[in-house]
């Protein structure tokens, strides 16, 4: 297979890409284009790529179809392991301790920012409930957002294969939370029951969203330019309460986060917490 340059030909739908949803695609991963767009070309009768980036430019449709075959949906129940640890063993509890004197002391939202296929959310419910005995009386809501509408939509369905659900659950945690349909494993609906679903666009304003104790924001950013993912960062940071806790990828670049968050260890984890003072 002959090797993409980043010709006049490229560079047009490379725009077009990160115009949409904030995905860079450097020299180093012209291959993707390829990969993720070549059965697109052939079923639609494209000659090249700025032929795809021109119909693009207008075509809804052909819009989200380019962010479905671009985005990354690689992830898996309890991903890293340290920050849900983390959060299960001290920092939820400190959160729950400074609640406890509030109007609203059984009150927690969380945020799983790029869900992808729900892995994540799921994972933080499991925790919530492994957490607290009494959780069905607290008052909890997890938002799982994500760009793509195929993410989202499986997300929501919560039933997965063997081998997605082998990746990551205990066999405790498998038999508690979820049950045998035919070839799959489905959430159980005490599970489900705490998340909503939401496709979302992160490049847009992050309006109604709410604020939060907790955001999961990891594997995201690392695909945005620098201006886009210190913008990502500032507006996540304005949904946030003063003690909330973010949590990044583990590859991600942390230095970004210096000027509007403070960084802290726990657990083996890394977690920002949101300058209270921040001009």
């Amino acid at each position: 297979m002959k090797t993409l340059e980043a010709s006049s030909d490229i560079i047009g739908i490379v725009d077009v890409i990160e115009q949409l949803c904030g995905i860079q695609v450097d020299d180093r991963k012209l291959y993707l284009l390829e990969h993720r767009f070549g059965e697109l070309m052939r079923e639609a009768s494209f000659s090249n790529y700025a032929e795809l980036a021109r119909r693009a430019r207008e075509d809804r449709e052909l819009q989200q179809q380019i962010v479905e075959r671009i985005t990354t949906r690689e992830t898996l129940f309890f991903r890293d392991g340290s920050p849900f640890q983390a959060l299960q063993h001290k920092l939820l509890p400190e959160i729950i301790d400074a609640r406890s004197t509030t109007r609203n002391p059984k009150r927690l939202r969380l945020w799983s920012a790029a869900c992808s296929s729900g892995q994540e959310p799921y994972s933080l419910a499991i925790t919530l409930r492994e957490l607290l005995p009494d959780v069905d009386r607290w008052d909890i809501q997890i938002l799982a957002s994500d760009i793509s509408s195929t993410a989202i939509a499986q997300a929501k369905q919560g039933a997965y294969s063997e081998h997605e659900i082998s990746r990551g659950l205990s066999p405790a945690q498998l038999n508690r939370y979820f049950r045998k349909e035919g070839s799959l494993w489905r959430v159980n609906d005490n599970l489900r029951s705490m998340i909503r679903f939401e496709e979302r666009n992160f490049l847009q304003p992050f309006t109604s969203v709410g604020m939060f104790d907790v955001v999961f924001c990891r594997n995201l950013a690392i695909y945005f330019s620098d201006t886009n993912r210190k913008d990502l960062f500032h507006r996540i940071a304005n949904q946030m309460v003063d003690d909330g806790l973010l949590f990044i990828g583990a590859q991600e670049y942390h230095a970004d986060m210096s000027q509007r968050y403070t960084m802290e260890q726990h657990c083996r984890a890394t977690v920002y917490r949101p300058k209270k003072h921040f001009l």
